[in-house]
């Protein structure tokens, strides 16, 4: 499986927004890829992590996002669900898993219903350890500051808004991964 093929499928080479996600892509799977190396205990399967990392964030197109050229009809929350859809079809289930679960520190079932999220009423929380490793890795870039390595303290703020679990989730793998 070639990532950047299915990327292809769906965003034009050489277009602004072509750039930012593999870009972003790029600097996430570098870094699910560092946790690898620093921790071979993990045993982790560094082939899909340096598949899943690049598609992780497939289905941001589809969304409602002009700071990041993207400019489709679905709210941003979306994306990892709608890109989830798109790597089924493509007949990817398991690199689906991280698309659909890899937002802040994963969205349970309890939190989309309480907060009336426009998500599936499903639990969208990583399971695998390879799930955890990329959405872990994925915390410390954005798409609007692309090159900067956020620092703990800003990924703790921008989860602290999401609620004070999705900072103790992260807690809990930067003490695994870190």
């Amino acid at each position: 499986m070639n990532p950047e093929t299915i990327i292809g499928k769906h965003y034009r080479p050489g277009t602004e927004l072509y750039h930012i996600l593999i870009t972003h892509s790029r600097q996430v799977r570098d870094k699910a890829l560092r946790v690898l190396d620093k921790h071979p205990e993990l045993q982790a399967d560094r082939q899909f992590i340096t598949e899943a990392a690049m598609l992780h964030d497939i289905g941001i197109y589809l969304c409602n996002a002009p700071r990041i050229h993207c400019f489709g009809t679905h709210h941003y929350l979306q994306h990892g669900y709608l890109g989830a859809e798109l790597l089924r079809n493509e007949g990817f289930p398991r690199h689906a898993l991280v698309c659909e679960r890899h937002t802040g520190a994963g969205i349970s079932l309890g939190q989309i219903k309480e907060r009336n999220l426009p998500l599936p009423h499903r639990d969208m929380r990583p399971v695998s350890l390879e799930e955890k490793i990329i959405c872990y890795a994925d915390k410390f870039y954005s798409k609007t500051e692309l090159g900067t390595e956020h620092s703990i303290d800003r990924i703790h703020t921008s989860l602290r808004h999401h609620g004070n679990e999705n900072v103790l989730i992260f807690e809990e793998w930067n003490a695994l991964f870190g």
